[in-house]
């Protein structure tokens, strides 16, 4: 079996105007044009979770609206330029919602979705976790508690380059059990990072259990108060919501977090808000469930 055309391999443009970027420069879709377009992601995703080795479900469709306005609304970048210099950065820490990721990158034209279908097939470049070889993703993630580390370090680099690029590190809310998240929590605030925002997947749940009886995280927005963040609480499936949210001027001390209180399994009612959602192999029976429930409401067949 072939490989599918996913490496990396096209020098990045200099002469880079606002017409030819995806995000603040350029115009987003509308209301209704973005619930189109996440209706696809979902699509993908239930389509992925249905093949031989399934998928990260629950914690892939708790995704979907965040990650389609930040790369349709917000995020500077070029889908025909991987590498662009002037690029903002996605890390997502939550390297078990790669799925997400996948579907997401091609729908905004990173990759064709023929390459989708080869997903977790031997010769594929997309499996459970993102990693750099796939156009598009910065960093391979999946060992938890990495991701904001590494996004302080690449709001330090910008700073110095005296780039005026954003870096947006999506963490799960289990993956706030990790030390290390509060460390760079401490340091991001201590050098105050304001080009760094955090986007925080508030489900509720991680693989065995809800977060509040596995470690509890409350009071979630007063603790990143007291390291110096600025915070804000939004629904995270409502992309308006979103979308203003990640959208305000940086504050000039501190960097920003944002917790998007969300639906694990969002969008496939048998699994919607259970643990078990965590990864799943579908069923042909149970993807034609989940794509029928995806398409009656999103409005319809978004193909």
């Amino acid at each position: 079996m072939s490989s599918p055309p996913l490496l990396r391999g096209a020098p990045a443009r200099t002469d880079i105007t606002g017409s030819d970027v995806t995000g603040l420069d350029a115009h987003g879709p509308d209301a209704a044009e973005l619930a189109g377009i996440t209706g696809r992601i979902r699509e993908h995703i239930v389509a992925m979770c249905a093949g031989p080795e399934g998928g990260h479900l629950g914690g892939s469709m708790s995704l979907v609206e965040i990650l389609s306005v930040l790369y349709f609304r917000v995020m500077r970048h070029d889908p025909q330029f991987p590498g662009l210099p002037e690029r903002d950065v996605l890390l997502l820490s939550k390297g078990h919602g790669g799925i997400a990721l996948f579907a997401t990158l091609c729908e905004a034209g990173y990759f064709p979705a023929e390459a989708l279908d080869e997903y977790a097939r031997p010769g594929s470049h997309l499996m459970a976790h993102p990693h750099p070889e796939i156009p598009g993703v910065e960093i391979a993630s999946g060992s938890l508690g990495h991701g904001l580390a590494l996004g302080v370090g690449y709001a330090l680099a910008n700073r110095l380059d005296g780039s005026d690029r954003r870096g947006f590190v999506v963490m799960g809310d289990g993956e706030l059990q990790e030390g290390s998240v509060w460390e760079a929590a401490s340091v991001a605030s201590a050098h105050r990072l304001n080009s760094l925002t955090a986007i925080i997947d508030r489900n509720g749940l991680q693989i065995t259990a809800g977060t509040e009886t596995v470690n509890s995280l409350e009071p979630l927005a007063d603790r990143w108060k007291a390291f110096g963040w600025r915070v804000l609480e939004v629904d995270g499936h409502d992309a308006e919501a979103l979308t203003q949210a990640l959208t305000l001027p940086a504050d000039p001390q501190s960097p920003t977090v944002i917790i998007a209180h969300t639906v694990k399994g969002k969008g496939v009612p048998f699994v919607e808000g259970q643990a078990r959602s965590h990864y799943a192999r579908l069923s042909g029976r149970q993807h034609l469930r989940a794509l029928n429930a995806v398409r009656a409401s999103t409005g319809g067949d978004h193909r």
